[in-house]
């Protein structure tokens, strides 16, 4: 499947594509699509939460959830998340999988 950049309006194919649209959807707050109010994740409502285990539990399920749903191009097997030491609050959170052909794909995705 072919797309967009959403940056430069380039075709964008493939594994580059996919990572776009894992991007979207994690960053769209459900609801905010007028024809399609349920698309999107819950992840920006969990972003100002005080970091803890218990948030990274809820940011990751946050993830999958969301992921599973709109992106049918990708299996996820696995995540694992990176907080920054240099850059107080920042952290990252990283999906491990394969795509529908059998790629193995990692995409790294920042909570800011």
């Amino acid at each position: 499947m072919a797309g967009m950049n959403a940056q430069t309006g380039q075709r964008l194919e493939g594994i580059e594509h996919i990572r776009q649209s894992i991007a979207d959807i994690i960053t769209t707050p459900i609801g905010s699509r007028v024809m399609r109010r349920d698309y999107g994740s819950l992840v920006p409502e969990l972003i100002d939460m005080p970091m803890s285990d218990a948030l990274m539990m809820q940011l990751y399920a946050a993830t999958v959830i969301a992921v599973t749903r709109w992106e049918p191009r990708i299996t996820i097997t696995g995540t694992r998340h990176h907080i920054s030491s240099e850059q107080h609050g920042r952290a990252t959170i990283e999906l491990i999988g394969k795509t529908t052909d059998g790629q193995p794909l990692t995409v790294g995705v920042p909570l800011v």
